[in-house]
């Protein structure tokens, strides 16, 4: 009988620089040892003049020895983890984390792009205060962006994350309380965005350090997909609960989906028996925890220092992903604000028939992205440039919408239900923008990803600010919805292709000021 063999050991030499992908640098001395741990870390080991970086997984077993990286990928169960876990590598638990929250996400967004009828009735709100409502969002969600990628690189994307989400839901279940104050209605829609802002940047530092570049377009498909999800169900569910409970009701509900999601997650995160990395600081007395905090207190202080800013601002390639995420985003946020709206004029629909018509572009985004993911990841696999495939998956993603937004603008005396076809097809069409955009910041950098959406997400959250409000101007300056909600989206659609045609890159970047 064959005797089995130990766990692989983890040599410590010399001092490493132990990276949590969740939390601070740290000093691991050597001969120092662990506690009990399972969990992915960066480390960086100087051997003379040479230095050498490796991922590692540390988990102290039965005999005291640690184990390799390997083990995790077996999607072993450890002690105490839930059966639902069993079997889960720990990258896939993460990611299906994420996506559901950003399924609660899109839920808490467009519940208002569906509230906000029967609220305009009640408080006499014209097409322009609803704008106004509307886009109040997108104020929050522009100021955390920035914060967001920085937290996110300091303290890793799990914590950002988890506070957003609270801080989203909380927002979310106090707007019937404020709605009757606009400040107050405002200042609960601006914590919403704050809370949302953060979850993309926490997502990108998340998937940058957990994915590999063969899984990255999948990995980002489903997390960002689950905000067609939630686009989806919340469109579904809104209507029902408004016309059975009051408008009031849908707020209380979505946002109490949130809190239990937290609440979830925190047991999730106990089974993986997540230790805090200021444990890891005092190692068998060599290193005091004093000097550990005060190591890591200065760390914070500096990181932002450390940003390379300057260098990103020099990229052509930066820049074409700032632009590209603003005109993506113009049309992505009109749309989301104002469909239910244009559905209900334009088709004569009651409250019910326009959420459900506005769901078509949100269900043929979540299949056009099963198909774009794996054919973004196949193409690469099979050694096609990176490159050349961002750049095919986001021209499809900006010239497809533009497309059939202009065949439903023109005066070519369509039915609308061919309208509605056109839209879905092009709005479903420019999720391939997962496999294209979103996969960028990862590409050029996984140190700084996390930063670098928190850069393009700030400029691509103006368009909800902007966009939203500027199209119920219009609407009730024209009266036209080919002039306020479809031609500045084109426009910035095919401005969009050009500029990321001519300067996108996937090339991993060194970033030095």
């Amino acid at each position: 009988m064959a005797t089995a063999m130990a766990p692989r050991p983890l040599k410590l030499c010399c001092f490493r620089q132990v990276q949590h992908t969740r939390y601070r640098p740290a000093l691991v001395p050597c001969g120092g040892t662990l506690p009990y741990l399972k969990h992915r870390f960066r480390v960086s080991c100087s051997g003379g003049e040479k230095w050498e970086s490796s991922e590692v997984l540390v988990e102290r077993s039965a005999t005291g020895s640690l184990q390799s990286i390997d083990e995790l990928e077996k999607g072993e169960m450890e002690e105490g983890e839930r059966w639902w876990l069993k079997g889960l590598p720990q990258r896939y638990k993460l990611i299906g984390a994420t996506s559901l929250a950003f399924v609660i996400c899109n839920m808490d967004k467009v519940n208002l792009s569906v509230a906000i009828i029967p609220m305009s009735h009640q408080f006499g709100w014209n097409s322009s205060t609803a704008g106004l409502v509307q886009s109040s969002f997108f104020w929050g969600y522009a100021l955390s962006q920035l914060p967001g990628g920085w937290l996110a690189k300091i303290f890793g994307g799990r914590k950002v994350l988890e506070v957003g989400v609270l801080t989203w839901s909380l927002a979310t279940a106090v707007v019937p309380m404020a709605a009757g104050f606009m400040p107050g209605l405002v200042l609960s829609r601006v914590l919403v965005g704050i809370g949302e802002g953060v979850s993309p940047s926490a997502a990108t530092d998340l998937i940058a350090r957990s994915i590999p570049l063969e899984e990255r377009s999948r990995a980002v498909a489903i997390v960002f997909g689950g905000l067609s999800v939630g686009s989806v169900l919340g469109l579904l569910l809104a209507p029902t609960i408004i016309q059975n409970y009051g408008w009031e009701s849908v707020f209380y509900v979505f946002g109490l989906v949130g809190i239990i999601w937290c609440l979830i997650f925190e047991i999730v995160k106990e089974g993986q028996s997540l230790v805090n990395i200021e444990e890891l600081f005092n190692i068998n007395g060599n290193v005091s925890s004093k000097e550990s905090l005060d190591t890591s207190l200065e760390a914070i202080g500096s990181s932002l220092k450390e940003v390379p800013w300057k260098a990103f601002f020099k990229s052509k390639a930066v820049w074409a992903m700032i632009y590209a995420h603003f005109c993506g985003s113009w049309g992505h946020y009109t749309c989301l604000s104002w469909l239910p709206t244009f559905f209900s004029e334009e088709l004569n629909l009651n409250l019910t028939e326009a959420a459900w018509v506005s769901i078509l572009p949100s269900l043929g985004s979540i299949i056009i992205t099963s198909i774009a993911a794996p054919f973004a990841d196949n193409l690469i696999s099979n050694g096609v440039e990176t490159t050349k495939v961002r750049k095919i998956c986001q021209t499809i993603a900006f010239l497809s919408p533009a497309t059939f937004m202009a065949l439903s603008s023109l005066d070519l005396g369509l039915p609308p239900w061919e309208i509605v076809a056109f839209l879905t097809s092009g709005l479903a069409l420019s999720s391939f923008a997962l496999s294209g955009l979103y996969c960028t910041h990862q590409d050029i950098s996984r140190e700084y990803a996390s930063i670098l959406l928190g850069i393009t997400n700030t400029v691509g959250a103006i368009p909800g600010i902007l966009g939203v409000a500027l199209t119920g101007y219009l609407l009730d300056s024209t009266h036209s919805w080919s002039l306020s909600l479809f031609a500045p989206s084109i426009f910035f659609y095919l401005t969009g292709t050009v500029i990321w045609l001519l300067f996108a890159s996937s090339e991993p970047q060194t970033f030095t000021d």
